[in-house]
């Protein structure tokens, strides 16, 4: 995990649940991924984690951090680069134990929610 998003020519998407994670597949991105100010380079990245919950990134600017949002993917910005299995172990951890309000928000993503009210 060492990309700026807009910047990236690889995303990586992975299953995870509490017991492990699996490679569904590698997206590849041609073209000028680092002129700055050309949204249109996003639009394809956006179209390509629309299913995911958690984005990893090393950076993201304004526009595409909205636009990744806008689309119900919860960036995480990582501050070094670090191996994508490390991320997904680390985060397989949390989810093991009691995860955050928002990451247990993000993991339903896509999931109809399910109310059991006592009378």
């Amino acid at each position: 995990m060492d990309a700026h998003f807009g910047w990236a020519k690889n995303i990586a998407i992975y299953e995870l649940d509490p017991d492990g994670h699996r490679f569904l597949e590698a997206v590849t991105f041609d073209g000028d991924l680092a002129e700055d100010g050309n949204e249109d380079k996003l639009a394809p990245k956006i179209e390509a984690i629309k299913d995911c919950a958690i984005l990893y990134v090393a950076a993201i600017g304004g526009s595409g951090a909205a636009r990744v949002v806008a689309s119900n993917v919860h960036p995480m910005k990582v501050n070094e680069p670090e191996p994508i299995l490390s991320l997904l172990d680390r985060l397989r951890d949390v989810l093991k134990g009691t995860p955050p309000p928002w990451l247990r928000k993000a993991m339903l993503k896509g999931r109809e929610r399910a109310f059991d009210f006592e009378e």
